[in-house]
């Protein structure tokens, strides 16, 4: 192999040759902040270019290393004119490109590589689809106007889009990464996106953080996050960047990852303007959600079906259109009351969750106006999942409550005569739930009937029998008529008939709906 660059290779591509055969940085940069911002408007001349074609050529056929030395491709500051075309090789050294400006697209589709590192770089548009890496993918603080397309490619351990800038493609996605896998962690923290972020049916291994991200939809594709049948193998982070750490930050990983900011530091939070969909998906750590969701129309938070041991949801700014938690399976809800948004625009149909662990005071009265706040109608099951969460934290009061909201809430949707039925049991004795009422109106009756009886003595119903009369225990007969207390030998009639009647019905009132809520503690029991 040869060990001289081609005579017809510019100075500043020979160079490079030798480089690479080192294992060195080829370092292009005039030493100017303004003159080597690889996003600024100054002019870069021939000392700094190098053709695509002298990287393909590096990369894929070239020179073997000095002997001692691990041949490499590290190159910084330099215009890279035409095409980098490497779909379908296979490139065998490690590749490190810093403050590079790219003239045109880079494709890499197919392709299998060990580590790639793209840090600070301008790349028009990346064409990655099914390219295969045994190392990191590094695309921090890059910006690539027109998308990066990673459908269904294999990364060996890390991705990272740090700090980076995206645009849209023709269809409106900015990334594509349909069926990616990720053996390790997904970073994205504060990435700008203007078009979709697809990551469809995806499977990563470790945490996917979109800390600090804005995401923005375009006109003609209202989705900004796409993430439905998603897998990830411990926790996804829309959450809020700490700012300390990462304002002029070089480093990759800004302020290092899993760092939580203090309460009342400085942040950038995550931000969505546009459809988010994270339907089906599955959380095996935890889905920590604490960002601001900008929701235009029929814009949706889409959480339905999702599975995670936990699920964050503490929004400082409740989403300003719909949240779906339908059919979701949760084990730990920790929320916020002032994070879910109002006016029915909240889905719960058949939301299942084991325990509640509320950040913020969460009382019973504003658990139940959260039921009640959903965008469908009467749902049953919706109460008894709560109060059975609520029983198992062993908060039974709490639990009778929304059982006694369920049978309220439920009368208005019977008819007329069910909803009178109804209306009784609840003044009475509160469905069951509410025994004490039942002891007053008995006392309160039986206090009207003795008054009534103690100036209406009655008949006996036989001349020659006359029992001793006792209007307090006369009047408390009737309210229990199954119990003779003696004073059954009376002969009511005209007025006292009327109001012996009443007694009677009262009691037998008070009886049934009493029973009533007795079988239902004895069934939930």
């Amino acid at each position: 192999m040869a060990e001289r660059a081609p005579d017809d290779w510019t100075r500043v591509e020979q160079g490079l040759w030798e480089a690479f055969r080192h294992g060195r940085i080829h370092d292009l940069r005039a030493g100017d902040a303004e003159q080597d911002d690889p996003f600024g408007e100054a002019e870069w001349g021939p000392e700094r270019t190098v053709r695509a074609e002298v990287l393909s050529r590096l990369l894929l056929d070239g020179p073997a290393a000095v002997p001692g030395r691990v041949a490499s491709l590290k190159l910084t500051g330099a215009r890279i004119t035409g095409p980098l075309r490497l779909a379908g090789g296979t490139i065998g050294h490690y590749v490190e490109l810093h403050d590079c400006r790219f003239e045109q697209k880079v494709l890499m589709s197919e392709a299998e590589a060990g580590t790639l590192r793209f840090v600070g770089c301008l790349v028009p548009r990346l064409e990655a689809s099914r390219l295969v890496t045994s190392g990191d993918l590094h695309l921090a603080r890059c910006r690539i106007p027109d998308g990066l397309r990673l459908t269904d490619a294999r990364i060996g351990t890390d991705l990272l889009l740090n700090q980076s800038v995206l645009g849209a493609d023709r269809y409106g996605r900015a990334v594509s990464a349909d069926g990616l896998g990720v053996n390790q962690d997904v970073e994205a923290e504060r990435i700008e996106v203007r078009g979709e972020l697809s990551l469809r049916t995806c499977r990563i291994g470790g945490r996917l953080s979109l800390r600090g991200a804005q995401l923005h939809a375009v006109p003609g594709n209202r989705t900004c996050l796409n993430a439905v049948r998603m897998t990830v193998g411990h926790t996804l982070y829309l959450t809020s960047s700490a700012d300390f750490g990462w304002v002029g930050s070089q480093a990759y990983y800004g302020s290092g990852y899993g760092e939580s900011p203090a309460p009342d530091a400085p942040s950038t939070p995550f931000r969505a303007f546009g459809r988010v969909r994270l339907s089906d998906s599955r959380f095996e750590s935890a889905c920590l959600i604490s960002g601001e969701f900008h929701l235009e129309g029929d814009d949706e938070l889409s959480l339905r079906r999702i599975q995670t041991p936990e699920l964050r949801f503490s929004c400082k700014v409740p989403p300003t259109g719909r949240v779906s938690l339908s059919r979701a399976r949760i084990g730990n809800l920790v929320d916020d009351p002032d994070a879910w948004p109002r006016g029915r625009r909240l889905g719960l149909t058949g939301f299942t969750y084991e325990c509640l662990r509320p950040v913020a005071p969460f009382t019973v009265q504003q658990r139940i106006a959260w039921l009640e706040g959903s965008s469908v109608e009467f749902q049953p099951e919706s109460y008894e999942q709560l109060a059975a969460a609520l029983r198992r934290d062993g908060a039974d009061d709490d639990a009778r409550e929304v059982l006694y909201a369920k049978q309220r809430r439920r009368r208005q949707t019977l008819p007329l005569p069910a909803r009178i039925w109804g209306r009784m049991q609840d003044v009475t004795v509160g469905y069951g739930f509410r025994p004490g009422r039942a002891a007053l109106w008995l006392l309160l009756a039986w206090a009207l009937g003795s008054l009534y009886f103690s100036t209406h003595e009655l008949q006996p119903l036989k001349a020659d029998e006359r029992p001793h009369w006792n209007p307090m225990l006369y009047a408390l007969g009737q309210l229990l008529p199954v119990v003779d207390l003696g004073q059954q030998g009376w002969n009511p009639g005209g007025a006292d008939q009327w109001v012996v009647s009443g007694l009677v019905i009262v009691g037998w009132v008070l009886a049934t709906t009493v029973a009533a809520g007795a079988t239902r503690m004895l069934q939930r029991g």
